[in-house]
């Protein structure tokens, strides 16, 4: 089996999974932006990764513009985001992010990654500036809206190996 893996990473957690995947797995791996140079039809499996704006998926709406040339039967998708692992959450981002048919194919996961707002870019931070000021005035904060707002102080890395462990063995079990 020939494996590849993609990802678009703003801060380096969601390059992290990649490289974790791509070494358990023996994959090529490149970033998103490198997806016109490849010969998409010469791999068996694709996986892409990409981190959370929101519910959205970074780099998704490039991705489905492949759509037509990837089988998506064997397209892994993964999402990186701050929040810890809730059924509600992975709803939300399946609804803003694939049709009904798209994910009846499509193998998706969601992997905690961190915050670290030195790593932005401008536009990024400047979006995650609003946000802060935002809840700055929020008189009854939740504890993802408390942890966020130390965030900004003190960067979070909540990424762990383990958290592939399902993506991996599904990837393993479909080479037999």
């Amino acid at each position: 089996m020939k494996y590849l893996v993609l990802y678009k990473s703003i801060s380096g957690f969601t390059k992290k999974y990649a490289k974790w995947i791509a070494d358990e797995m023996k994959a090529e791996i490149y970033p998103l932006k490198k997806i016109r140079k490849l010969e998409l039809n010469k791999y068996d499996k694709i996986i892409f990764g990409g981190s959370l704006h929101a519910v959205g998926i970074n780099g998704i709406k490039k991705l489905k513009k492949y759509f037509s040339i990837i089988d998506l039967n064997y397209l892994y998708i993964f999402a990186i985001g701050a929040s810890p692992n809730q059924e509600n959450l992975l709803t939300e981002i399946i609804e803003n992010n694939f049709s009904a048919q798209e994910i009846s194919k499509i193998k998706f996961y969601y992997f905690r990654g961190g915050f670290n707002f030195s790593k932005l870019n401008l536009s990024n931070k400047i979006l995650m500036i609003l946000l802060r000021v935002k809840l700055s005035f929020k008189k009854n904060k939740n504890d993802d809206e408390k942890g966020m707002m130390a965030a900004f102080k003190q960067p979070v890395d909540f990424t762990k190996e383990e958290y592939i462990s399902d993506l991996i063995n599904v990837l393993k079990l479909s080479k037999t």
